[in-house]
């Protein structure tokens, strides 16, 4: 089921540098394939999970985990989740007068529209993108800020000294790529590193240190700090309780969350709801 989610706010005018049109995600059925045809805007999909094909002209891409390719405005594109491994994907859609500028000084191009995904930024960004849309703030300027950042990575990912071809990714990367979109799907349940190891049918060992190696830190670490930020979120809403978060997040002990709430973000999780004092923050 695809999930889409729109920019609320309009442009501040017509000749824009830079606009966030819409973004979303999608755990593609077998077979899924949109195109061939166009679109009137950039869109970029980043790959999560399984496998998938992009076809543009005579060149076909076969894409996995931890990689991502850009659909060109006007550019005939096709492109097909495996039949056997199906992609889960997300994807932005923007537009302006800067993007065509920036993309030159990248390797990409109309026939080349693959490249790497970062290890931190770009695997959340469809939950950043998201999480503002709750947020009382200008959502345009806060949307056009986090394009920005995601352009300067992508200068670094495909420079245009890099040969003009589509990037490969490691397999131990598309490893970690999966590992962390399992912990995406699942932080709020019971889940363990065995678990996840099950999942990518990969010894426990291997999968801890592949991750702690990308990343630099341990899985166990990474489940926390995720947990930590989404409960952190939630009690900023400040629409439920300590104990309904803690069990959001994972823990059925509203105590050891919030000893383990302290521990990572150094605050009571009680002093982020309303009406909380500075009583709540001290040891």
């Amino acid at each position: 089921m695809a999930i889409f989610n729109y920019n609320p706010e309009r442009p501040f005018r017509d000749d824009i540098e830079l606009y966030l049109s819409f973004w979303g995600k999608e755990n593609c059925v077998p077979g899924h394939a949109v195109g061939p045809g166009v679109r009137d805007l950039y869109k970029v999909h980043f790959i999560h999970k399984g496998t998938g094909i992009v076809r543009v002209g005579d060149k076909q891409f076969n894409l996995s985990p931890g990689q991502a390719f850009f659909i060109y405005p006007h550019v005939v594109t096709y492109y097909e989740a495996d039949r056997h491994d199906p992609w889960t994907y997300s994807w932005i859609g923007f537009q302006g007068t800067r993007v065509a500028p920036i993309l030159s000084g990248t390797n990409l191009t109309p026939e080349q529209p693959v490249f790497p995904m970062d290890l931190r930024f770009m695997p959340a960004l469809y939950d950043q993108l998201t999480e503002l849309l709750t947020q009382e703030v200008s959502h345009d300027l806060q949307f056009t800020g986090i394009l920005y950042e995601f352009f300067a990575l992508l200068v670094a990912l495909a420079p245009p000294s890099s040969p003009n071809a589509a990037p490969s990714i490691k397999k131990q990367d598309g490893y970690v790529h999966q590992s962390m979109e399992f912990i995406h799907a699942h932080y709020s349940e019971n889940m363990s590193v065995q678990q996840l190891a099950a999942y990518l049918r990969l010894d426990r060992k291997y999968v801890s240190a592949l991750f702690k190696d990308a990343l630099g830190v341990p899985p166990q670490q990474y489940l926390l700090q995720y947990r930590m930020d989404k409960a952190a979120e939630l009690l900023g809403k400040g629409l439920y309780t300590v104990g309904e978060v803690a069990r959001s997040v994972g823990y059925q002990d509203a105590l050891l969350f919030s000893k383990m709430f302290k521990k990572v973000k150094g605050i009571s999780p009680k002093f982020l709801l309303p009406g909380s004092s500075y009583e709540d923050i001290v040891p």
